[in-house]
Parts: structure tokens; C-alpha cells; sequence
């Protein structure tokens, strides 16, 4: 629900901002998600499974979150440091001034230390098994942010146009539609977000516990880098792309293809969703002598799930475009023009969510260096290949280099898997959906040219398809829903 709400969020930035400064925007994200994954040291998944083999739990919270935290005010001091070195650096001329660019450089700063702060107070909720208090401060902090790009972008504007109480303190320093309110935003909601946190900062116990941390830390490592190589397949496009083309389209490019990846949020919504609640499960489930089994019925239904949301995005693409609609009719056409790289994108996270989900068996083993492995050949795949294509065939390079790298790295994990923890997956059948939804996208998007009618007529062909052959599963579930009524 909170990504969706942050979704909602895009036709009104691309209504707002051009093409060039949405890149920015986008930019800066890509760059914040990286250093994300730096900050917290692949902690998150470390504390789930020293949680499994410790008795003291509140040791292992404590030593993780003070972990995450000395690198995190490391990163401050640095950042802050370096910030002005780091806006020359990423200054384009095109867009916006070096001084704008350390400002936001410094907001991102500041939002990226309060977020790793919250990252293993929020791994607690869940291992706490607290799902309704983890999704109400995300939902919290989601609306707050909302609420104050709201203010920002139209009430303040409003506020001035029509001189109500306080618009002469509101003219003497207002920027219309200055892409730093929405980083502004940001960091006060991070802040209010550490702030609802307070019950479990609270709980924290000084026990630092050296001999854990060194075992924690080579847990994590391999994690760390792996998470870190995973973030470049996923946003080290957009860096290259704005690197790598003429600095006077280069931000352009970048916005378009951002835009148009928006789309594939539906996908990607249902994988953090999955990953959430099924990481903790893994771990809690690998005792039982049934748990291969269980992960491979859970991957079966997850790819169904995944090839429907598949089918059905693309068959609905010309519906869904309005969600990147500028009220520029000339800019609205030139985020339109990044519409062929979606169903790309959209197999690419198909991949990506098969992958996070094969990758539970390192985890479990206690084999991480694996992940670093896999997703080391996956980012040097992005890197090089991004390096080679986007000067010649830009934001379309992007796309399918990421379905490869992805690709390459779900087929890596799946065999590396079955030799070292193996779980008897049903190939065959993972196999069909995944070509009938794939086959079904290539007729709806390419054949007859995103027809709304005709792809929709195909997307409840599939679901039908699907029902038929998942009968047996599907009764049962109906019976235990009666009986539980």
C-alpha cells in the first residue's frame, strides 16, 4: 500500500517537471538505493538468521542495529565532508546549478543515515511477528510524505496566487516547482518515521558483544555485496545512462526511461511484498523435514502469480500509460516514446522474483558467498554491457540488459542450488506458465499493437487456463475457507 501510495506520485511529478528534471530526480534515487544497500551492510537478513541460532535475542538486536549505526555516522561525516566535491562531480550545466545539486546531495545524505537507522528496528517488527504496527508507521510515514509534496508543489502555489494569511512569508522564499521539496519531504517523513520507532530504539541494550559481531560481520559481508550488486543490476542504467549520453538529452533519457519503468511497479509491489513476509518464514520453516517441499509449492504459486500480473499489465498498457501523462502535450508524447521497454522490464522482474526466491537456499546453508557469486556475474553483466549498447541504442539497452543479467542470475542460482541444498521445484510447469505468459504478452503488445479488447480477451483466457489447471489446489482452498467460515 505504501509503494502504491509513492506510486500515485509520479503522474503528478511528470505532470510537473519535464522529462530533463525528472531525471534528476531520478538520478539521485538511483544513487540513494545504491548506498542504501552500503549502509545497511546486509544486516537485515543477518539478524533473521542469528535470531534463529542465538537464545539471546535482544544481544543479536542490539549488536546488529550498533553494526548498522557506526557505519551509518561514518557515512555522515564523510558524505557531508564531500558533498561539495560530490555536486561537481554530478552537475549538469542543462538542469539545474552546483549549488542546488549540494543542497540535494545533502538532503539525500540525511535521509539515507535516518533510513539505516530504521532498517533493523523494522526487521524486529517483523520478526516479532507485528505486521499491523510494521505496516501502519510505513503507511504513516507514506502519507506524511505525500501530504507534504501536496503542500509543496500545489497548496503553497495556491496559497500565494489567491494572497491568503502568510503568503508574503511564502513568496519570500518559495521556488515553484523546485524538485528539492519532494527530497525535503522525504526527510522529514524518514525523521517521523525514527520517531515512531522510539519503542524499539528504546529496547536497545549496550551488551556489545565483539565475538558476535565478527560472525555477524562475515555472514553479512557476502550478503552486503551481493544486495550491493543487486542494486547496481537495478539502477546502475539510469547512472550510466545519464554518464553516458550527450550531457544535453542525457537527463531526458534518464527521465523517460524512469517514467516508463513506474509501470512495472505492479510487479515489483507483489515482490517486496512477498519478500517481506516470506524471508522471515524461510528461516522459521527450515527445521521442519517438510521444508523443501513447502518452498517449492510457495515458488510454484509465486510464478503463477508473476505471469498473471505479466499478462495483465501488459494487456491494460494503454490504460496504464495515463499514470505517466504530462500536461505538456509535447512531453506527454516523449514519456509515451519509452513505452516498448515495459514488457521487457516487466520479464525482467518476473526473473528478479524467481531469483529472490531461489536464492533462500544460500541463506539457509549458510553458503552467502554464493550470493555474491551470482550477483557479482549479474552486475558485471550490467556494467559492461550498459557501457557497450547505451551509446548507441540508449534507454532500450537499459531494458533488455537488465532481463539479461536477471535472467543469468535466476539460471545461476537455480543450478547452484540444486547441486548444494537441493528443493525438488516443479520445472516443467514453472516453465509452461512462464511461456504462455510471455507468448500471450508477445501477441497483445507487438501483434495487435496493445489492443485493449484483444489483450484483455487473452489475459482472462490465461486466468482460465490456469484455474483449470490449478483445479485441484483450487478447490481445497475454497473447502478451508468454508470450514474456517
Amino acid at each position: 500500500m505504501s509503494r502504491f501510495l509513492n506510486f500515485i506520485l509520479t503522474p503528478i511529478y511528470v505532470g510537473i517537471y519535464p522529462a530533463r528534471i525528472y531525471g534528476i530526480f531520478t538520478n539521485l534515487y538511483s544513487w540513494a538505493s545504491i548506498l542504501n544497500a552500503v549502509l545497511s551492510f546486509g544486516m537485515e537478513t543477518t539478524f533473521f538468521r542469528f535470531l534463529n541460532k542465538y537464545e539471546s535475542k535482544n544481544s543479536v538486536y542490539s549488536n546488529t542495529f550498533f553494526t548498522v549505526a557506526v557505519v551509518t555516522v561514518l557515512f555522515a561525516i564523510l558524505g557531508f565532508g564531500a558533498s561539495p566535491y560530490i555536486a561537481a562531480w554530478m552537475h549538469n550545466p542543462h538542469v539545474a546549478t552546483v549549488e542546488d545539486y549540494e543542497t540535494f546531495i545533502q538532503l539525500f545524505i540525511g535521509i539515507l543515515c535516518l533510513d539505516a537507522f530504521s532498517v533493523i528496528p523494522f526487521a524486529r517488527i517483523r520478526a516479532n511477528g507485528q505486521p499491523l504496527r510494521y505496516g501502519v508507521i510505513k503507511l504513516v510515514n507514506i502519507f506524511f510524505f505525500v501530504g507534504l509534496n501536496l503542500f509543496f508543489l500545489f497548496v503553497i502555489p495556491w496559497i500565494i496566487k489567491h494572497e491568503l494569511p502568510l503568503h508574503h512569508f511564502f513568496e519570500s522564499w518559495y521556488r515553484p516547482a523546485w524538485v528539492g521539496y519532494v527530497f525535503i519531504s522525504n526527510l522529514a517523513a524518514s525523521a517521523l518515521t525514527l520517531l515512531l520507532l522510539s519503542p524499539e530504539l528504546l529496547d536497545l541494550t549496550f551488551d556489545i558483544n565483539t565475538n558476535l559481531i565478527s560472525e555477524m560481520f562475515f555472514y553479512s559481508f557476502p550478503i552486503l555485496i551481493a544486495n550491493l550488486s543487486f542494486i547496481i543490476n537495478e539502477n546502475s542504467d539510469k547512472l550510466f545512462l545519464d554518464k553516458l549520453l550527450p550531457s544535453e538529452i542525457s537527463n531526458q533519457q534518464v527521465g523517460i526511461y524512469a517514467a516508463c519503468c513506474k509501470i512495472a511497479i505492479f510487479m515489483s509491489l507483489f515482490i517486496q511484498a512477498f519478500r517481506l513476509g516470506a524471508e522471515p518464514f524461510f528461516f522459521s520453516y527450515a527445521k521442519n523435514k517438510n521444508s523443501g517441499e513447502v518452498y517449492a509449492r510457495v515458488m510454484h504459486y509465486f510464478i503463477i502469480v508473476m505471469s498473471v500480473i505479466f499478462v495483465g499489465l501488459i494487456a491494460n498498457i494503454d490504460l496504464l500509460k495515463y499514470f505517466i501523462r504530462a500536461n505538456d502535450p509535447v512531453q506527454r508524447q516523449l514519456y509515451w516514446s519509452g513505452l516498448n521497454v515495459v514488457p521487457i522490464l516487466l520479464f525482467g522482474y518476473v526473473s528478479l522474483g524467481i531469483y529472490m526466491n531461489l536464492s533462500i537456499w544460500y541463506k539457509l546453508s549458510d553458503q552467502t558467498r554464493y550470493g555474491l557469486y551470482i550477483s557479482g556475474i549479474g552486475a558485471l553483466l550490467t556494467i559492461v554491457l550498459n557501457i557497450i549498447f547505451i551509446p548507441r541504442y540508449s534507454f532500450m539497452a537499459s531494458a533488455w540488459v537488465s532481463l539479461l543479467a536477471y535472467t543469468s542470475m535466476m539460471l545461476l542460482s537455480f543450478f547452484l542450488g540444486q547441486k548444494h541444498y537441493r528443493i525438488p521445484y516443479n520445472v516443467k510447469k514453472a516453465l509452461a506458465y512462464l511461456i504462455m505468459a510471455i507468448v500471450i504478452v508477445y501477441l497483445s503488445f507487438v501483434v495487435f499493437d496493445r489492443n485493449i479488447i484483444v489483450g484483455n480477451i487473452m489475459f482472462v483466457a490465461f486466468l482460465l487456463i490456469t484455474l483449470w489447471l490449478e483445479r485441484k489446489d483450487v478447490r481445497q482452498i475454497l473447502r478451508s475457507f468454508k470450514k474456517s467460515a
